[in-house]
């Protein structure tokens, strides 16, 4: 059981919740936090102080008092009208990653919100209760207003639910498990919705799965290395110290760690002096993108703990202090850094593509891999699919965060677009996929050309759990599944 505090959740906790369905508790010291909290607001509203969000309304309507016996409606209406998301909905993982992310900021103590609302919230995770959130609608400031809104109705009973792999209505969920839906209170519609939990749920797993990703690019750059013959001098340790990047000194060590004990591999002056730079310099390149992994993660275990919504609570209700926590400029940097680095993983993987099935290219390997060339097209559409996808992901690549428009009558003058790029990450990770599951095909199919014996004992392993889902390319066929079939693979 992992125990959320609102201060010190992590990536590696979040990937056992989230796909290992790992059960979550409160820390009795955070929901004391909340409750004094909570006792600050009601002193608010009996007091009648004028405060934005408990008694006041929202965005331009900051400036409308709203009476003491209208509080509930107040919230209410804030959800309801707020709820207005479009497109597809977000990936079951994220939206339980929404509302794990939610209940870990609102644990902090700063919010107002009543410790039986979070509990709720950890009821829902632990019971696979995962609301249904469209992706578009969010400017990622002000909050993720759209997409939480889509989740806090599911607190009220509205809106609807996943249950194996359907939509359901919330209420009947709620009725199945015999619990009443939750009245909200005052400034608690407020609390669920200002934050960028949308955004930082997504970023969580596309880092996860970007992580996942980048190992996997160097073990299958490796089997390339040996279908090509590829000289390993390039990965000599002296030569990344001597620049000094610690995640280009790791990847080089551990592609040597990869292809050591490979008689398919060669020495400088052996069959040529130098590779092409999509070989020589994939410790430069793969440890560029480890760089910015390091980043994207060190901004998201910072966003994952942090209070972002408005107001916030401090000194026991003493000072209720109207900000900009819910501004997601930081995390749209980072997801607009990750979108890069995926995609030039993608990149290079593509050069490594068309080095193995070019003939001009691939030391002596069949042209385009083809079994019958002329007769047969082999890996030719192949490298035509990988220049396709490189190319998208330069498109979305762009970054959203340089973007911005004003809403809520110019109040919101500036907002992140946080959840734009974040959603365009998660393509550009499944686009690079494909890319790198063409590219494994492609060096699987170089290497049994080659010799499966001589290759590196650890790079063999990886080529035979990878014929135990597709067989290297023998004769022309439909390659759209065995691309499928890789990429699944890859993700698991």
């Amino acid at each position: 059981m992992i125990k959320l505090s609102g201060d010190s959740l992590t990536l590696n906790q979040m990937e056992q919740i989230l796909y290992k369905n790992v059960p979550i508790a409160l820390d009795e010291e955070a929901l004391q936090r909340v409750r004094k909290s909570r006792e600050a607001v009601e002193r608010i509203v009996q007091q009648d102080k004028t405060v934005y969000g408990i008694n006041t309304g929202f965005g331009k309507f900051s400036d409308v008092k709203i009476d003491e016996r209208d509080t509930k409606d107040l919230q209410r209406n804030l959800i309801r009208s707020h709820a207005c998301g479009v497109g597809e909905p977000f990936p079951e993982v994220v939206s339980r990653a929404m509302v794990v992310l939610r209940l870990n900021a609102l644990l902090k103590g700063f919010s107002g919100i009543r410790a039986e609302v979070l509990e709720r919230f950890a009821y829902m995770v632990n019971n696979g209760i995962h609301p249904v959130i469209p992706q578009q609608g969010s400017l990622g400031a002000s909050g993720d207003l759209a997409p939480l809104s889509h989740l806090a109705l599911v607190l009220l009973g509205e809106g609807f639910v996943w249950q194996n792999g359907k939509h359901v209505p919330a209420f009947a969920v709620w009725n199945e498990h015999k619990i009443e839906p939750i009245v909200l209170e005052a400034k608690e519609g407020l609390a669920l919705i200002n934050g960028t939990q949308a955004m930082t749920a997504q970023g969580v797993v596309n880092y996860l799965e970007a992580e996942k990703l980048a190992y996997s690019s160097e073990w299958i750059a490796a089997m390339t290395m040996e279908a090509l013959h590829g000289i390993t001098d390039a990965f000599h340790p002296a030569i990344h110290e001597a620049r000094g990047y610690k995640e280009q000194v790791d990847v080089a060590a551990r592609m040597l760690d990869w292809l050591e004990g490979s008689q398919l591999t060669t020495i400088q002056g052996e069959k040529r002096v130098q590779d092409a730079y999509s070989i020589r310099c994939i410790p430069q390149v793969h440890g560029a993108s480890w760089q910015v992994l390091a980043y994207v993660k060190e901004k998201l275990e910072i966003e994952m703990n942090a209070a972002t919504d408005n107001p916030l609570i401090f000194d026991e209700g003493e000072t209720v202090v109207s900000g900009g926590n819910f501004h997601g400029q930081p995390i749209a940097f980072a997801m607009d850094f990750l979108k890069i680095a995926v995609a030039e993983l993608a990149n290079i993987s593509e050069r490594r593509i068309e080095r193995l099935v070019n003939p001009q290219l691939n030391e002596g390997l069949p042209p385009f891999l083809s079994a019958q060339p002329g007769l047969q097209s082999g890996a030719m559409i192949l490298q035509y699919s990988a220049a396709s996808l490189v190319s998208e992901n330069k498109t979305l690549a762009h970054p959203a965060s340089v973007d911005s428009i004003p809403s809520s009558g110019n109040q919101e003058d500036h907002v992140s677009m946080g959840t734009i790029g974040s959603r365009h990450a998660q393509q550009i990770i499944k686009n690079s996929r494909n890319v790198l599951a063409i590219e494994a095909l492609c060096a699987m199919t170089g290497c049994n050309a080659r010799g499966i014996e001589q290759m590196a004992p650890k790079t063999k392993q990886q080529l035979n759990a990878l014929q135990k889902i597709v067989q290297p390319i023998d004769c022309d066929r439909i390659f759209a599944p065995d691309i499928e079939d890789i990429a699944t693979f890859l993700a698991m």
